[in-house]
């Protein structure tokens, strides 16, 4: 772990920004003696950071502190306003609230740093799937604009917009320690994984659970516990947009049921513009993600005004929960016709039939994770509770949502109707759908935790059990549910990233051989350089590796005409004129040859890049330097 001393300081710069302008808008607003108000400020911030980014695009302000700091300012300066007429948040009735949380908090961030610390490997090992070239590329390009934006960020892969909240978030971690890209990524990824998912996740169960202390202490240590999130997205894809925006949605879902307590105009608007504020931050961490938190507030908010109108009884409850039903089933409808996927991108096949789907949603582990035994005991005493007292039921609303879209998606047929209804928005991706289960399952596990230790403490009181027994019993309580974090489920999960983020002979994006060489970049050509190379083999790293220009950044895009003729026609530089000549048009330096080993496997992915790969050194193409059997460099000269 002694490497990790370099990746420090890109872990602690996040964390603060995560943390300090979230906490200046909570204490601006709401005060500071809410620990599940406080749970919001990284969300908040992380929101924050992605707009000012955007923002500053407009105004012409590179993108750092400044940038963010003045949003910030602006923010706090509207939440105060807000608080004219409202004032601050009472605290919570037990005054050991706040350290539970504080201590929660900072137990579970310390056990998650070390756990996926591991399994990065090293602090400058990359994450060997596909998407990561792009995401790579685009803190690049985004460092060397001062431009984090959504605009900038989608230019990496030729496209208007792409949502930025990882991506400007990660851009400060370079920017302001200086660490190269793959060593800023693996700290923002440290720090969003350790800070934003747990606090989010908490400020959530603080919402449904009257800020009870077994609730944030179970949703802390669950946070770690499962396979499926935020692990999952180190090694599929990888997904990193998709982590950032999934970890911000049981907060933003967390001020969805605050706000349907609050009463009056003022608190009202108040707590209404927070749910959009944070929505907003979800949708530009990935829209994926703004989906699932719409999916998940419509079925908490009709559960809980179900559950009250059943309560009260009265008419105007009742017209309640049919405007919450006829509302959402609009908003969902129109917003699931805007979303929906391309063909190109939406092929993706189920994994199993509907029984083992169910199977493996109902416990929160699918792709074969196994059921951590302390999960499944908590799963189940939360289902039972709902039996015993329906007051749960929103809690297992919206789990139920989430198990039936991954029902869906993964186990009916590909050419279904239904799933094609319901999860194209996802890409028909079971993989994006399956890391919703722990996002939802975690409140209904904490529903059960909170059941046994009502039973246990109703138990003790009833046989006058000596304090010190209660002591022990909830250590070991604690030491229990904290034990998910070396189950299984997490394990396997965690195995797999480990393996994605290893540099290998054979592996996808980057050998040891091609990252020596890439290494060197640096020492063997100009600042100014222009590379060509495929895509497909992991060339375009040159840009996020050694801050070399290449002519295409990622897999997918738009290359000219002229580039298209390069890249099957470089080969004949000795032959044909046109190559020469197209090469002087486009300013091309040299040419990266890592074979044809594709990223994505396919055999027939390196056919469109023929001309560029397993050249021939000649008078044209100079070969300056070589690692291995397969990854070259050469210099072009004579053109």
């Amino acid at each position: 772990m002694g490497d990790w001393i370099s990746a420090v300081p890109s872990y602690l710069v996040v964390v603060l920004v995560l943390i300090l302008p979230g906490a200046a808008v909570v204490a601006a607003g709401w005060g500071v003696r809410n620990p599940q108000r406080l749970l919001l400020a990284p969300a908040i911030s992380a929101t924050l950071a992605a707009a000012a980014a955007t923002i500053a695009h407009f105004v012409g302000l590179r993108w750092g502190l400044l940038p963010l700091a003045l949003f910030t300012l602006v923010v706090v300066g509207i939440a105060l306003l807000l608080r004219r007429g409202n004032g601050a948040d009472p605290a919570p009735a037990g005054r050991r609230t706040l350290v539970t949380v504080v201590l929660s908090l900072a137990a579970t961030a310390a056990v998650t740093t070390v756990m996926f610390a591991r399994a990065f490997g090293s602090p400058d090992n990359i994450a060997q799937r596909f998407d990561n070239i792009v995401h790579l590329n685009a803190i690049a390009l985004a460092v060397q604009n001062g431009d984090a934006s959504g605009f900038q960020i989608g230019a990496t892969s030729d496209i208007g917009f792409y949502p930025n909240g990882w991506h400007a978030l990660t851009t400060l971690a370079v920017e302001l320690t200086g660490a190269s890209v793959p060593v800023a990524v693996n700290g923002a990824n440290l720090a969003f994984v350790s800070v934003l998912w747990p606090a989010s996740i908490m400020a959530l169960v603080g919402a449904l659970f009257a800020q009870r202390r077994t609730a944030y202490v179970t949703a802390a240590a669950l946070s770690a516990g499962f396979g499926a999130f935020p692990a999952l997205f180190f090694n599929w894809g990888v997904l990193y947009p998709n982590l950032i925006g999934y970890a911000m949605v049981p907060a933003a879902l967390s001020t969805v049921v605050t706000a349907l307590d609050d009463r009056g105009p003022r608190a009202l608007t108040r707590a209404l513009l927070l749910v959009a504020l944070l929505a907003g931050g979800v949708f530009l961490g990935h829209p994926n993600a703004f989906l699932s938190l719409l999916a998940f507030s419509a079925a908490l908010v009709i559960g809980i005004l179900a559950i009250r109108a059943f309560d009260a009884r009265t008419r105007s409850s009742v017209i309640g929960v049919a405007v919450a039903v006829v509302g959402f089933g609009a908003v969902m409808a129109v917003v699931w016709a805007v979303f929906r996927t391309g063909a190109e991108h939406s092929r993706w096949e189920p994994w199993q039939n509907l029984a083992q789907a169910a199977g493996e949603g109902l416990f929160a582990s699918p792709r074969g994770f196994s059921p951590t035994i302390v999960v499944v005991a908590l799963l189940v005493a939360g289902f039972i509770a709902v039996a015993r007292r329906p007051h749960g039921l929103p809690v297992l609303a919206v789990f139920a949502v989430a198990v039936a879209l991954f029902m869906v998606v993964s186990g009916l047929r590909i050419d279904s109707p239904v799933r094609q209804l319901l999860t194209n928005p996802w890409y028909n991706d079971s993989n994006r759908l399956a890391a919703l289960l722990p996002l939802a399952a975690i409140p209904v596990a904490t529903l059960g935790a909170l059941a046994i230790v009502d039973t246990a403490r109703r138990w003790a009181t009833r046989r006058s059990l000596p304090r010190w027994t209660r002591v022990t019993a909830a250590v070991v309580a604690v030491v229990a549910v904290f034990s998910v974090v070396v189950g299984p489920n997490v394990r396997i999960a965690l195995a797999q990233v480990h393996e994605a983020y290893a540099y290998t002979d054979d592996a996808l994006i980057l050998s040891d051989d091609e990252h020596a060489l890439l290494e060197r970049l640096d020492d063997e050509t100009p600042a100014d350089a222009l590379i060509i190379g495929s895509p497909r083999t992991g060339t375009s790293l040159a840009l996020a590796l050694a801050d070399r220009e290449v002519t295409q950044r990622h897999v997918f895009g738009s290359p000219s005409p002229e580039l298209l003729f390069l890249n099957t026609h470089l080969r004949d530089i000795e032959t044909d004129p046109a190559v020469c000549s197209t090469v002087d048009e486009l300013g091309i330096d040299y040419v990266l040859d890592f074979g044809r080993r594709d990223v994505i496997d396919d055999p027939n992915g390196a056919v469109p890049y023929d001309g560029i790969q397993d050249l021939t050194p000649s008078s044209h193409l100079v070969l300056i330097d070589s690692q291995g059997p397969e990854a070259r460099l050469f210099r072009i000269e004579g053109c």
